[in-house]
């Protein structure tokens, strides 16, 4: 199961129980301790690459453009 950070950023939750905490040595949910099925795994990736690819890059501050409080 996907869902969605407000920020955007999508999350793999835990298809038995909705919980978002995974042991990673393991792949399974921490709260029912069900495995992290491959499907999941590429559901998110999936998600995570249409993220990445709608995002813009957002510029690092120059000395220029920094705005001082004095």
């Amino acid at each position: 199961m996907i869902f969605t950070l407000p920020g955007g950023v999508p999350r793999l939750a835990c298809d038995e129980c909705g919980c978002h905490w995974f042991d990673r040595m393991s792949d399974c949910c921490y709260e029912c301790g069900a495995e992290v099925s491959a499907e999941a795994k590429e559901e998110y990736l999936r998600a995570l690459a249409a993220f990445q690819a709608g995002k813009t890059a957002v510029p690092a501050p120059t000395a220029g453009n920094r705005s001082s409080k004095n």
